[in-house]
């Protein structure tokens, strides 16, 4: 396909997707280089081997992916101009999207209530790439939960149709990109920390 071809509207589309699909790569990218810095550092000698990953980072894989589900189904909604369903799908995507940084909140209490600090005297180097790893996971479902709410303003202002729905798309493929990343992350953490 020629991508000079096309209405200016059409061209603008495929550019606006096309900077999302590299700004997603780039985080591959740092997620890849962080994981891979994770796994080198696992042969220190002062190396955490028997930590266990806290109750509520394993309840926030289902969240994630429930809003993702969720989302998928207000996307669908909106397709077929079921604007109603489109407006409920969207709200519990953004409520699970919060409770899904709660728990994961909730995941660092736990860990700190098992003595493991992530900084200072009682720290390890184990401890820090989690927490740095999660961290700035949260800092991505926070933009994603951003983009969330333009979605619903402007889905509240109906801006959106079956036929013209960019921004819907975008933010959909930003939000299940960070929900399948949690997925990667936590089964990474689970079966190498």
């Amino acid at each position: 396909m020629d991508l000079t071809q096309g209405t200016l509207e059409e061209k603008t589309n495929r550019s606006k997707k096309m900077m999302l699909y590299f700004g997603i790569a780039s985080l591959i990218m740092s997620f890849a280089g962080w994981t891979s810095a994770f796994i080198v550092s696992s042969s220190r000698p002062d190396w955490l081997a028997d930590f266990k990953m806290p109750t509520a980072f394993i309840v926030s894989v289902f969240v994630i992916l429930a809003s993702s589900i969720t989302l998928f189904v207000a996307k669908k909604a909106l397709k077929e101009n079921n604007r109603s369903l489109t407006t409920i799908m969207l709200l519990v995507t953004f409520a699970l999207g919060i409770y899904f940084i709660i728990n994961q909140f909730n995941g660092f209490a736990e860990i700190i209530a098992a003595g493991y600090n992530f900084t200072g005297p009682t720290s390890n180097v184990t401890m820090s790439y989690i927490y740095l790893i999660a961290v700035v996971h949260i800092a991505h479902v926070v933009v994603g939960l951003i983009c969330l709410l333009v979605v619903i303003y402007n889905h509240f202002k109906q801006k959106y149709t079956a036929e013209h729905k960019l921004g819907f798309d975008l933010a959909s493929t930003f939000w299940h990109f960070v929900d399948i990343l949690w997925v990667y992350l936590f089964l990474f953490l689970y079966f190498l920390a």
